[in-house]
């Protein structure tokens, strides 16, 4: 009895941290993740450090910033596991877009041939329009039991209101430069390394390259003076870009992750 039951609670412990690791990401994978998160230069404030009256004075229409702590998406976070997506919308349709700055071409496909055979990590030498790219163009009459489960960051703008983009991606992919109304970011499951300019600052890209390429290639060549606001966002982290930002990103892990539009 004795051998067996070291080995009984040897067993017990594997799976035990096996349960852990999956509970930290959610059932996605981190086994092509990227290590390099680079600087971060984007204020980050806690809730308690902030009201609503400083953010908006300081950021809502200024500056970007991260807000941790503003609310509590433990339920969503639960009900956007592997699992739990799966059981619930396997079969069906989400429409993917082109991860080019114009997204021209769409394809619907069912959403566990996407997560099964779709979501793979990016190859630097991959154009944008080759690279199919789950975020925006979601079903919310499919999708609503989801989304009335999160939590919007309670710091809207005046004659506003809120529109979610839900979205999943391999490690390395992202959305490269491009602009829009103000918004907020947030990580549900891995990282999301971000790069903004503010209006008047136009980067230089190529729209149809990748965000991975332009991080190997453009960024390590800029000059001081041309260097983005940076920072990744992790699970509990929020980023608020302000209207008319230019912005880019990239997914340093199979990520999951919503945005709250402000229109």
């Amino acid at each position: 009895m004795a051998p067996f039951g070291k080995f009984g609670r040897l067993c017990f412990l594997l799976l035990l941290f096996r349960l852990v690791k999956l509970e930290d990401n959610g059932g996605w994978g981190l086994d092509s993740s990227l290590s390099d998160e680079g600087d971060c230069n984007v204020d980050v404030r806690d809730v308690n450090s902030i009201t609503y009256t400083e953010f908006v004075h300081k950021y809502a229409y200024t500056k970007p910033v991260i807000l941790r702590g503003v609310t509590d998406n433990t339920k969503f976070r639960f009900l956007c596991s592997k699992a739990s997506l799966l059981s619930e919308y396997r079969d069906k349709i989400v429409r993917l877009s082109t991860a080019n700055t114009h997204s021209y071409r769409k394809v619907d496909v069912r959403f566990e041939e996407f997560v099964k055979f779709l979501l793979t990590p990016q190859s630097e030498d991959t154009l944008g329009s080759d690279t199919l790219y789950f975020f925006g163009d979601n079903n919310f009459t499919e999708w609503h039991s989801l989304f009335e489960e999160y939590k919007a960051p309670p710091y809207g703008l005046p004659h506003t209101s809120p529109a979610y983009s839900f979205g999943i991606a391999g490690a390395g992919t992202g959305v490269p430069f491009h602009w829009h109304g103000p918004g907020y970011s947030e990580v549900i499951y891995g990282r999301k390394r971000w790069f903004l300019y503010p209006p008047d600052q136009s980067p230089e890209f190529h729209p149809n390259h990748t965000t991975l390429s332009w991080v190997k290639h453009s960024y390590p060549n800029l000059e001081i003076h041309n260097k983005p606001l940076e920072c990744t966002i992790r699970p509990g982290e929020v980023l608020y870009f302000p209207d008319r930002w230019w912005h880019a990103t990239l997914n340093l892990d199979a990520s999951v992750f919503i945005s709250t539009f402000l229109g």
